[in-house]
């Protein structure tokens, strides 16, 4: 009854947006595929498409995944010169959220991240290192829980090019990229519970961002 509910309910929702014609321009989209155009360009991070998230091994039987809702910055892509590229990456500590509020509500508190203290987690590159057209290596300085280390992030570039059938502000010549790299916790001064919660801390960012200069 409730899979029932919920899918009427979501039939209407539907209905609605299309009546008022909020889908009428994806609607004329051409069929998905990956955009091949020049990712060159300086861009704004686009929180509504873009998302920080972890995965990290809990009691030694499983892994948690958790994720940072509010996430700001800004990059600059130059395929001819790569020593210009510059990422500038700033999420809220406080969006953490794991699928648990009592979970969430621990990992903001001092024993972790210490929302209260260290409410941003910073990420500043130094420096980007093709391999092939569209992956490389990006080098720089991560700020976390008050304690800034060198990282290296593995980043795929997704496609690039104009997007017309989004509306602004997420419209325009976009481009977004994936981008993984792996932490030791107790590095960053984050070294409660360590046996029970992992140390090794896998980093996933995916990034959308809108060109505002070519």
């Amino acid at each position: 009854m409730a899979s029932n509910r919920m899918a009427r309910l979501f039939r209407l929702a539907f209905i609605s947006c299309a009546a008022s014609g909020a889908l009428v321009p994806l609607a004329q989209a051409a069929p998905y595929h990956r955009l091949t155009g020049s990712p060159n360009g300086t861009y704004r991070i686009d929180p509504a498409h873009s998302l920080a998230w972890f995965t990290i091994g809990h009691a030694g039987v499983a892994v948690v995944v958790g994720r940072f809702d509010k996430m700001s910055g800004s990059y600059t892509f130059n395929t001819a010169q790569p020593a210009r590229d510059r990422v500038n990456i700033r999420i809220a500590t406080s969006s953490i959220d794991t699928n648990f509020a009592m979970r969430d509500h621990d990992l903001q508190g001092p024993d972790f991240f210490n929302a209260r203290e260290f409410p941003t987690i910073r990420f500043q590159s130094t420096s980007y290192r093709p391999q092939g057209a569209h992956a490389g290596l990006l080098y720089g300085r991560l700020t976390l829980h008050g304690v800034t280390h060198p990282v290296v992030f593995r980043v795929r570039e997704i496609g690039a090019g104009p997007v017309a059938a989004l509306p602004k502000p997420w419209g325009g010549y976009l481009s977004g990229y994936e981008a993984t790299t792996t932490i030791r916790r107790s590095a960053f001064g984050m070294k409660a519970y360590l046996g029970m919660i992992g140390d090794r801390v896998h980093l996933h960012v995916n990034i959308e961002g809108v060109r505002t200069a070519p």
